[in-house]
């Protein structure tokens, strides 16, 4: 009984969890955590690339204390490691951010297709932003908590590639290792745009291949993205035993908090697990009140205040 106790006591919600608890986490109480909170995590976006808004803190730093629980980097190059705003650069840059934040931090890479038929034409990305085998390597060692496989606007990334980079993923971060996939808008590519971005095969794949989190749009964020859809496609996800995250990836970061507010509650009816919020609003971050306004959509202002007041050294 003891031993049920202790093990019992050890197990938090992320909304219950600080900065040192944090640091103890592998993927999979990261996991466990965003699971038991009952779909009441905020993850925030943000481009590490730009100065940011504020020159006295990095953006990261700003959405962590407008409520985010966790932080994505974008435009993030494991080759040359670097934030902006962030004094230290190369392999200690994210366990130094990871300290300033007290939050999880995770970073972008990107299964480009070569073989995709395109929209329009495509950015080339350098090899250190693509979820290939070397980069997933040294996001390893750069100490990540998690890496999101998905395309940014005119990459190329398509579904079949997010399904093969999600299986190498799973190979080097092993069990441990806290996987999210999948595309939350086109990326410029033919035939998954709209409402043909993804459907419950293609969700089901990414699970299949071993991702712990899978990413869809949030409703109304794509044309075609309504309650019902994605709500069958979350319904497809729990199935099979793997956690949904809706993404606003449309700018519609930077619209009314009254919009914001209405699409995270549209977004937990559906029954996501996490809430993305996009890193397009202002100069590479969500309007900071827009982080703020979602969270308390989602969990109310008890949650947010003190997702927001509490101290990293707590």
């Amino acid at each position: 009984m003891e031993k049920m106790k202790t093990r019992v006591g050890k197990m938090k919600r992320i909304l219950d969890c600080t900065a040192s608890d944090f640091q103890k986490m592998g993927g999979k109480e990261l996991r466990q955590a965003i699971a038991a909170a009952e779909g009441r995590t905020v993850l925030a976006e943000v481009v590490c690339t730009v100065p940011p808004i504020y020159p006295s803190v990095t953006n990261a730093e700003l959405a962590a204390a407008f409520g985010a629980d966790l932080i994505l980097l974008n435009v993030f190059d494991v080759d040359h490691p670097e934030v902006f705003g962030l004094e230290t650069k190369g392999e200690e840059t994210v366990r130094q951010l990871k300290k300033l934040v007290g939050r999880p931090v995770g970073i972008n890479l990107e299964p480009v297709d070569p073989n995709a038929e395109r929209l329009e034409a495509l950015y080339e990305l350098p090899q250190g932003r693509r979820a290939v085998e070397a980069s997933l390597v040294k996001a390893k060692q750069l100490g990540v908590d998690f890496v999101c496989l998905t395309g940014n606007p005119k990459t190329g990334v398509t579904n079949r590639a997010i399904v093969e980079s999600v299986k190498a993923a799973k190979k080097i971060f092993g069990e441990e290792g806290l996987v999210i996939a999948g595309k939350m808008h086109g990326a410029g590519v033919k035939g998954e745009s709209g409402g043909s971005i993804v459907d419950e095969e293609t969700v089901a794949s990414f699970v299949d291949a071993g991702a712990d989190i899978v990413l869809i749009p949030g409703v109304g964020t794509v044309p075609g993205t309504t309650l019902e859809k994605q709500e069958k496609l979350i319904q497809t996800i729990h199935e099979k035993g793997a956690l949904a995250l809706t993404a606003i990836g449309t700018s519609q970061e930077g619209a009314g908090k009254e919009t914001v507010s209405q699409m995270a509650l549209y977004n937990k009816m559906a029954g996501a697990d996490i809430h993305h919020i996009g890193d397009a609003g202002i100069f590479g971050i969500a309007d900071p009140e827009n982080i703020m306004a979602y969270s308390i959509a989602i969990r109310g202002r008890r949650h947010t205040y003190v997702r927001m007041a509490a101290s990293v050294l707590r």
